[in-house]
């Protein structure tokens, strides 16, 4: 009985161990690539494009960042347009902020879902390391949807629920209901990057 003891603690302390891990990422080196995708929060609609968060992680960073946003964009777009992206930059790191769109016009979650999942598949598919940001519910902005968790767990992604969700929840750093200020979009950024120093990204 012992031994089956020793071994169901053994067992048991495996799983919590990994349950609690997180996903780490890989140096992208000094003269690594980002790709920013998304929609309108990634273009930095609501203020100018040299205060959007690719352009200000570019400048914290010294790596090149490549803003691949459009405004409007749901994840039926996304998932169509993602392919040529990395093919034409052949990034290190995928930014992926995306959604927002298709939860404002109460699109289907599995579909969302869905194609997020098509789109990160595609990144690793060519070796693209993915870090996930989740968007808020439509009401009240009050936290992330639960399937950027659950693609999150699947994949097993960097993730941060809580950025875009804190952000959107923030009036002083906010251009209008949807879009981040300069302030704002500075903030973004200072955040990504943190993100990207303690998961071994940057240094």
């Amino acid at each position: 009985m012992n031994q089956i003891k020793r071994l169901a603690l053994v067992l048991f302390l495996l799983a919590l161990f990994t349950a609690c891990s997180s996903p780490e990422l890989n140096s992208i080196g000094h003269d690594g690539t980002i790709l920013a995708f998304g929609d309108s929060l990634t273009v930095g609609k609501g203020a100018d494009k040299k205060n959007s968060y690719p352009s200000v992680l570019a400048e914290l960073s010294g790596l090149t960042v490549i803003n691949a946003g459009v405004s409007g964009e749901t994840t039926d777009g996304g998932v169509k347009r993602l392919p040529s992206e990395l093919d034409h930059h052949s990034p290190d790191l995928l930014l992926l902020i995306e959604g927002g769109n298709d939860i404002l016009r109460n699109r289907d979650q599995a579909s969302i879902k869905a194609n997020l999942g098509a789109m990160i598949q595609a990144a690793k598919r060519r070796g693209v390391q993915v870090v996930l940001f989740g968007i808020p519910k439509k009401s009240l902005f009050s936290e992330s949807v639960p399937l950027y968790q659950e693609l999150a767990d699947e994949h097993q992604l960097v993730f941060d629920e809580s950025l875009v969700v804190d952000l959107l929840h923030t009036p002083s750093l906010k251009a209008d209901q949807i879009h981040l200020n300069k302030v704002g979009y500075r903030k973004m950024a200072e955040s990504i990057y943190e993100l990207l120093r303690e998961k071994g990204a940057v240094y």
